[in-house]
């Protein structure tokens, strides 16, 4: 008889083998690190509940395991997310982060290499279990003259493929940062398109943002909602800058100059960048909450990600908005937008633009 981790275990295998097949080109080296590194991740799970009950972790790991078990039933019960098997089990990965992404770009290009597979599409990025594998492959792309950019994250979904575990990754977070980071991994349970990572990402954060407005109003927390509305306005602020800079660059890359010419507008762009937000960080009494992503520098590849995970969250908040802040309602326009062929999808989004921004989250209290 197969034991239920043996069985986790060839269903791992099983649905890689499938990623081969199907994917000829799609290098074996690489889908055996993504089997490994989720094998390792599943078999370090243990149900949260007897960790609670048998308390064979830390004090500290115990209290949060305990918040996720209440924000988790709050998801379900106030946002409407899937109440599946994942987030009932606690791994221990020993490391920062569950997998390093790379994402890389021409140095005169703003579109992202984009990487492509059976199961979830093509996306703009391309994930390691281990980060000097993917420091390694970004130094190939370096070497072949795109810009590019490692990247540690705490969380990823399976999409319901599997039962994910809360990770130790998770539990570094302060208790708002962590009731975001739940609602929006399993927001991702409700739709998922294949080949659109800006949709999925932007949807997730919009109900990630919209969960924890309602989680920090139950939980009577009006005062630590306004620190987040703040902080959201001074992302708004932020990602207003890199869209400029996109723009901008943009305008270089499609002008007839030579490459030359155009490399070093670039650089003259980058630099006013750094200037500007510095004028942003001044507006904002001197909170300096970028600054360290700010050091990494900027390039293409840094810029087109962020873009990914902000660059729609304006329209979905307006379709929000529409339906009164109905997420039932709202989810089903999503899930009908997510129906559309592409080129529609994004011009309804486009059409959801104008009249919304970030800043009118804070009429909603």
């Amino acid at each position: 008889m197969v034991t239920h981790p043996m069985r986790h275990f060839f269903i791992i295998l099983l649905f890689v083998l499938s990623l081969f097949l199907l994917n000829a080109c799609s290098d074996s080296d690489y889908l055996l690190q993504c089997a490994k590194g989720q094998w390792d991740m599943m078999s370090r799970a243990k149900p949260i509940e007897d960790i609670l009950a048998q308390e064979t972790e830390s004090q500290n790991v115990r209290n949060q395991l305990s918040k996720i078990v209440r924000i988790q039933e709050f998801a379900v019960n106030s946002l409407s997310l899937p109440d599946s098997g994942s987030y009932r089990k606690y791994a221990d990965l020993e490391r920062p982060y569950a997998v390093w992404n790379l994402v890389a770009a021409p140095e005169l290009s703003l579109e992202l290499q984009q990487w492509c597979f059976p199961i979830a599409g093509c996306v703009t990025y391309r994930g390691y279990f281990d980060e000097v594998s993917a420091r390694n492959m970004a130094a190939n792309f370096t070497e072949k003259g795109f810009d590019v950019y490692v990247y540690g994250v705490k969380a990823y979904s399976t999409l319901n493929w599997f039962d994910d575990p809360v990770l130790n990754t998770f539990l570094t977070n302060d208790d708002s940062h962590l009731a975001a980071l739940l609602f929006h991994e399993m927001s991702h349970q409700i739709v998922y398109v294949q080949n659109d990572t800006a949709f999925n990402e932007s949807f997730a954060k919009t109900v990630e943002t919209e969960g924890l407005r309602r989680w920090l109003k139950e939980s009577a927390s009006t005062d630590l909602w306004q620190q987040c509305l703040q902080r959201e306005d001074q992302s708004a602020d932020f990602h207003n800058l890199l869209a400029t800079v996109r723009k901008d660059l943009n305008v270089v890359y499609a002008s007839e100059l030579e490459n030359a010419q155009k490399l070093l507008a670039k650089e003259e762009i980058i630099a006013k960048a750094f200037a500007e937000y510095e004028h942003l960080k001044q507006g904002w009494g001197g909170y300096d909450g970028f600054d360290r992503w700010m050091e990494g520098g900027l390039n293409n590849a840094r810029l087109s990600s962020m873009a990914t995970y902000y660059e729609q969250v304006p329209a979905f908040q307006n379709l929000l908005r529409q339906v009164d802040y109905d997420l039932n309602k709202f989810y089903t326009k999503v899930k009908a937008l997510a129906s559309l062929p592409k080129n529609e999808r994004l011009a309804k989004l486009k059409s959801l633009l104008p009249s919304f921004s970030v800043s009118n989250l804070r009429t909603e209290q």
